[in-house]
């Protein structure tokens, strides 16, 4: 719905009055005053003026409206998309930047650019894009002496900070990064390395920095059929900083030994897309950081700015699996999330390597040994990590991590000390994801001259971990006419957790050595069956595709003789049985009715003020 005639009459009036080159607006009957509005109080200037651009004459007008009571929650339902990036440009044209008597308006492009990014977040909840948000009527040319409204969230990250002279662009330095530091390192590492890297966001801090995280791969942006992807996170408690380190490092590490033709790197390189999120909780760091290394507490920054413990912070599903297990032929895998709750990791503080469940099956026991269906291949990433770690292989039970030797530096998560919240139990029970924590040290916030050594001790178990995710199988699952199907399920017996393909169709199992039956199916196919045998010393991932039939199509309860395909792809032939299988109900989020009902969100705006904001609605 258009606004009211008194906003284009206004539009009108700004346009005729722009002229190129000017770099403010004169408005001579207003008066820069303080900007008040809690939430702009991160706006990149202190003024603003009134009427603003949407004329409203007051601040308890520009409250009461619906405008403003969009921005103040926008982080909720967006699930924190595009914040607070949209919370900021929105300010703009709320609280107008005024300096000396002059309004300054907004930047198009960044307008534009935003939305480009985050339309589609507004139409997962079938929103309108805000008309106040309208990058032609109320954003303006860089010519035009625009400002950026964003610009206090990049921090100066534009700026390059050159090697000191005559040391070659291979040249790693091994010192604490800053946050404007850690991103210059990633953004100049991903330019080095164009062709195999990038940098890309999953979002930003409560306090607004990005969560950046640099991607490897030989197409990167793109996921290639069958290729495996891993992905490391470091610095989720801000005051664990060792892994934030290791893998800035490793990611100067992988661009520099491919550039220079390393053979294992570009092998690496080429078939695995790796994602490396050095810092998860970059707002912690820089309360840990202000204390410096040496000096800083056990919990100092440990939390994010929400004072929120991000490793505990995830939804309990491993609750709901421990329910799920007692339920005959009940799905113990990719476990919705609670509707109450609407919103490799590496960690420091001891030297061991745990795997999930993270939390008890007796929730009141504090240690219990609590495995995963997938024990086995748990303990097979575990070892890829501790096993070529000189400390964690060091006898000495004296050392850092020593009480963990007699299990190989290794423990199931539950059996140390049982959490709930965490992410690896998360990723397993909601995702096709296999996650393992890495204990890398006693020391929380180590001092500078002991992260080489560090990264010496942890370069090759990060390679080995990383090379590990080739082990099992992979393969396509496609129709009778060689369409992809998605969302398939790859089950294997005797292991109660079934992981699905992707949306080309393609899967990737891992599995430990032995001999594995596997089953392929689908909502209106027929079940695939094949016997698979992976050898001790197979560290390529076979290959097992699934051809599914429609049901009725094929022959029922008919088993065709397993037969080895050769010495290098001991993978079994197929067995059709023709059962049918019961589809799975939609786990999703509310979806927008299609009877022409208003979406769930319209109830809470029309409930906080008479004025219906219609303009968000899209029919």
């Amino acid at each position: 719905m258009p606004p009211p005639l008194p906003l284009l009459l206004l539009t009108v009036l700004v346009v005729a009055a722009a002229r190129p080159g000017c770099e403010f607006e004169r408005n001579p009957a207003a008066t820069c005053v303080d900007l008040q509005l809690r939430t702009c109080s991160d706006a990149a200037y202190n003024h603003t003026t009134f009427p603003n651009l949407l004329q409203h004459r007051s601040w308890e007008v520009v409250e009461a409206s619906s405008e403003y009571i969009l921005l103040s929650v926008l982080h909720q339902l967006l699930e924190g998309q595009c914040n607070p990036d949209l919370r900021l440009l929105g300010c703009a044209v709320l609280a107008p930047r005024c300096e000396g008597g002059w309004v300054r308006r907004p930047c198009r492009h960044i307008c534009e650019g935003l939305r480009e990014v985050c339309q589609p977040a507004f139409d997962a909840i079938d929103m309108a894009w805000p008309y106040f948000l309208d990058c032609h009527r109320y954003f303006t040319r860089e010519d035009e002496g625009c400002y950026d409204p964003l610009e206090k969230l990049r921090g100066g990250l534009e700026a390059d900070e050159a090697l000191p002279s005559g040391l070659p662009p291979t040249f790693i330095r091994f010192s604490h990064h800053s946050y404007a530091q850690m991103v210059r390192v990633l953004r100049r590492t991903a330019s080095r390395c164009a062709h195999v890297a990038r940098t890309y966001s999953i979002g930003r801090s409560f306090d607004g920095r990005e969560l950046l995280v640099i991607e490897f791969s030989s197409r990167p942006g793109q996921h290639e059929l069958m290729e495996p992807e891993v992905k490391l996170i470091g610095n989720i408690h801000g005051n664990e900083v060792a892994g934030r380190e290791m893998l800035i490092y490793l990611a100067q590490y992988l661009c520099s030994e491919y550039l220079l033709g390393n053979p294992r790197i570009q092998r690496l390189l080429n078939t695995t897309r790796i994602h490396l999120l050095p810092s998860m909780n970059p707002d912690g760091y820089e309360v840990a950081a202000a204390e410096g290394a040496g000096y800083n507490g056990w919990t100092s920054g440990r939390q994010n700015a929400q004072n929120l413990d991000l490793n505990r912070n995830f939804p309990d599903l491993t609750s709901e699996y421990y329910r799920l297990a007692e339920t005959r032929g009940a799905r113990s895998d990719h476990i919705p999330i609670p509707q109450h709750y609407w919103w490799a990791s590496l960690h420091g503080g001891d030297l061991v390597v745990s795997y999930p469940f993270d939390f008890s099956k007796h929730p009141q026991e504090e240690k219990m040994f609590s495995p995963t269906p997938d024990e086995k291949m748990f303990k097979l990433l575990s070892r890829a990590y501790a096993d070529v770690h000189p400390m964690m292989m060091d006898r000495s039970e004296n050392r850092c991590g020593g009480n963990f030797l007699k299990r190989g530096s290794i423990i199931n998560g539950a059996d140390w000390y049982s959490f709930t919240g965490g992410m690896s139990d998360f990723n397993y029970l909601h995702t096709n994801c296999f996650e393992i924590t890495v204990e890398l040290g006693c020391v929380k916030f180590p001092p500078e001259e002991a992260l080489y050594i560090l990264w010496q001790h942890n370069k090759e178990s990060l390679l080995n971990f990383v090379e590990t995710v080739h082990r099992g199988i992979k393969g396509v699952v496609t129709d009778k006419f060689g369409k992809p199907v998605k969302n398939a399920r790859i089950s294997v017996k005797g292991i109660r957790h079934d992981i699905t393909t992707a949306p080309d169709g393609d899967y990737w199992r891992l599995l430990p050595p032995g001999i594995h039956i596997v089953i392929a199916q689908a909502p209106g196919y027929a079940k695939v069956i094949k016997k698979v045998i992976i050898p001790a010393r197979m560290k390529r991932a076979g290959r097992v595709d699934f051809i599914l039939q429609p049901l009725g199509m094929g022959p029922k309860n008919f088993i065709h003789g397993l037969r080895r395909t050769g010495p290098h792809d001991p993978l079994g032939g197929a067995s059709s049985l023709g059962e049918a299988t019961e589809p799975d109900p939609l786990r999703a989020r509310r979806q927008p009715s299609a009877d022409g009902s208003k979406p769930w969100w319209w109830s809470y705006f029309t409930s906080l003020s008479t004025h219906r904001p219609r303009w968000l609605l899209k029919y």
